[in-house]
């Protein structure tokens, strides 16, 4: 290349470095366009493995929050439990006995609350997970529709080996006896039914705060009349005792 460089004339010479030039250019853009398309690439690929992350870890999250308690998820619904109440017995020949429909149990409640929040943590399992965890979630899911109890620790431990292999950690020390882990467990909705019942009790003594304000106001306003009558009265007397 350095034979093509003509430096005898001044013609020559700025050929040659306009071509220089040409050329740096054209190098320095294709670089500058490969760095960009390389650049953008990674940026896509850690936001998919980001949101992959973030998604495994609110499922590890929902599938293995609780050390304590049951562990087993019950398939049960609203409608398997209602269909499993006795009947109301009618009352007499001719009579229909108007018996006030059961309402489910408090734990019948927060079973389905944990079955939902499982099952939502599963589909996402099955849509980002890895084989092996695809693989135990389907597993899960079909044993949920069959109707039987399930229990996510293995899945869990999977979940846990992954992201911390994703995130660099090291991995949990085998001499860590970690107990089986469950679903978390759902909040009660009583504490929303105490807060309308307080707001309930408030408005009560509010109105009985008011009604007591009118009958001080009505007591008043009778006193002003007695007052009114009595002040009546004497005049009447006095006009009276005047005329005779």
């Amino acid at each position: 290349m350095m034979r093509n460089l003509d430096f005898s004339s001044w013609q020559g010479v700025l050929t040659t470095l306009l071509g220089l030039v040409v050329v740096t250019g054209l190098a320095v853009g294709i670089r500058l366009l490969l760095m960009e398309t390389v650049q953008q690439r990674r940026q896509r690929e850690n936001r998919q493995i980001n949101e992959r992350l973030r998604t495994l870890i609110a499922a590890y999250k929902a599938l293995g929050g609780s050390f304590t308690g049951e562990l087993a998820v019950d398939p049960t619904h609203l409608r398997d439990f209602l269909s499993r109440r006795p009947l109301p017995r009618s009352g007499g020949e001719g009579a229909t006995a108007t018996a006030e429909p059961t309402p489910a149990p408090a734990s019948s409640d927060r079973s389905r609350r944990i079955r939902d929040a499982v099952e939502a943590a599963l589909s996402d399992v099955i849509l980002l997970g890895t084989a092996e965890q695809v693989r135990l979630a389907a597993q899960a899911a079909t044993d949920l529709v069959a109707g039987r109890p399930i229990h996510t620790n293995e899945l869990v431990v999977s979940l846990r080996d992954f992201i911390r292999q994703v995130l660099d950690l090291e991995p949990v020390p085998k001499e860590s006896a970690i107990p089986k882990q469950g679903p978390v467990r759902a909040s009660g909705a009583g504490s929303r039914g105490g807060k309308g019942q307080g707001a309930e009790g408030g408005g009560d003594r509010a109105g009985t705060k008011e009604d007591g304000n009118g009958a001080g106001a009505g007591g008043l306003g009778a006193a002003g009349g007695g007052m009114g009558l009595g002040s009546g009265g004497g005049a009447a007397d006095d006009h009276e005792g005047h005329a005779t």
